[in-house]
């Protein structure tokens, strides 16, 4: 055991070490890497060093590395070192957070990070969560609790709201007629006008406005909602706010995030991934709810065989706060992160980010091969090649990809195709992004004009 574990961590450490000398992407071929990986149902022990090298060369090099500093594609998930110990200790313990008398001590450490992360993002005294697999099921929980303690209503989004949301909706039972997509506003975000507008034509026709669901950072290109105006309008006409910070809540951390998301200590309930911008391995979401017991209220359960694990008053069953019955110990990468690092380290690394996607938007500007459609937004910049057509983007988007520098998005806003870059790694130099750039400009010159050349 004690052979291969440290085996297993010179892999890992190589993997750290090394992984900006690889490609930020690789995808493998469906046949290959089932011949490779595959075959029938092993019968006979075998060598486990070797099999996990298989594991190292063939599967773990055909995935995207989210970590990897020229990985701009989606979101990247830049991990820190100290979540990824944390990881280890939960697995190597097989630590489970369901029940306070199965799992105490990691409910408490699951406490004190949702304690955490409220105070942080402003979020008032009593503020309760819990922690997921990300902003899918968060977003999902949110809302199934919301309206378990509302009753049904209308929910209203925007264009620009993440596919997730929508989904969850429709899973939790929300009619196709009671979710109303919203166009955005010049700059991608909810309009409040518009909202309010829509809450009045349906309350005069009989119906009964529920919810709003605000962005706190979209993943096309980083708009955020007006969440002051839309937590006033909510207040005004008794609806829920639910705010979609998956990607961008946890800039609140820093000075330049914290004057972009204003008013996002005033959601209802309020979602963050730390597996994206608090520098956490997959995985791990965040739920966090204003209103004391509105989770439980929503997901508890007792059946005859948990009776002996329930808690009393002053305890925390976490199976009760979401879906998941067996849940594993998430909060123990992101407490072992906050107590290693700090948080004025955290929010360095994403002050940095947030500067990085500005120093790329510089460079487009001083370009004339480019065209900036949106400025720098929570790290996340958009932009066309002059004279581009949309194939042209996904082409070399996708040509980069496979030459391995790097991996960036191709994207749409408004039917108008556009080139993205997301830039939260804090590893990733500003020299990175000028050759990425400059490749991806080859690329499109390239694509323009029928030449099929690497990068």
């Amino acid at each position: 055991m004690r052979m291969l574990a440290h085996w297993l961590v010179d892999a890992v450490i190589a993997h750290w070490t090394e992984v900006g000398r690889g490609p930020a992407i690789l995808t493998g071929e469906r046949e290959d890497l089932l011949r490779r990986l595959g075959g029938p149902v092993p019968q006979e022990p075998g060598d486990p060093l070797v099999e996990m090298q298989v594991l190292v060369d063939v599967a773990l090099a055909h995935m995207q590395h989210g970590d990897h500093p020229r990985y701009f594609a989606r979101v990247p998930g830049p991990s820190s070192f100290a979540g990824m110990l944390g990881d280890w200790l939960a697995s190597g313990f097989n630590a489970i957070v369901s029940s306070w008398a199965g799992g105490s001590g990691p409910a408490t450490v699951e406490l004190v990070v949702l304690e955490w992360l409220r105070a942080l993002l402003g979020m008032p005294d009593g503020t309760e969560g819990v922690l997921t697999s990300g902003g899918s099921l968060s977003n999902l929980l949110g809302l199934a609790a919301a309206r378990n303690e509302r009753g049904p209503g209308i929910a209203y989004l925007s264009d620009q709201t993440h596919a997730s949301v929508a989904r969850g909706l429709r899973a939790t039972g929300f009619p196709a007629d009671g979710v109303r997509v919203l166009r955005s506003d010049p700059a991608f975000r909810l309009d409040p006008e518009l909202v309010a507008r829509a809450v009045v034509a349906d309350r005069d026709s009989g119906r009964h406005p529920g919810f709003v669901v605000a962005t706190a950072g979209s993943v096309n290109c980083g708009a955020v909602d007006p969440l002051d105006e839309l937590a006033d309008l909510c207040a005004r006409e008794d609806l829920w706010l639910h705010v979609d910070g998956a990607y961008g809540a946890p800039a609140a951390l820093c000075d330049a995030g914290r004057r972009a998301l204003t008013g996002i200590e005033r959601a209802d309930s309020l979602v963050l991934d730390p597996h994206k911008w608090l520098f956490q391995p997959y995985d791990v979401g965040c739920l966090l709810v204003r209103r004391p017991g509105v989770l439980e209220h929503g997901f508890s359960m007792t059946p005859e065989y948990l009776v002996d694990a329930t808690g009393d008053a002053s305890e925390v069953d976490f199976r009760d706060r979401t879906l998941e019955l067996t849940r594993r110990a998430r909060a123990l990468k992101l407490w072992l992160t906050f107590r290693t690092y700090g948080s004025a380290r955290i929010s360095a690394g994403i002050a940095r980010g947030i500067a990085l996607a500005e120093h790329a938007q510089h460079v487009l500007e001083r370009d004339p091969r480019w065209r900036v459609v949106t400025p720098a937004q929570l790290g996340i910049v958009t932009f066309t090649a002059v004279g581009a057509t949309p194939g042209h983007h996904a082409a070399a988007a996708a040509a980069l990809s496979r030459d391995g520098y790097a991996a960036v998005t191709s994207t749409s806003l408004r039917d108008q195709s556009v080139l993205r870059l997301c830039t939260i790694n804090p590893l990733t130099t500003e020299d990175e992004i000028t050759a990425t750039l400059e490749s991806l400009a080859r690329l499109v010159r390239d694509r323009a004009h029928g030449r099929t050349s690497g990068p």
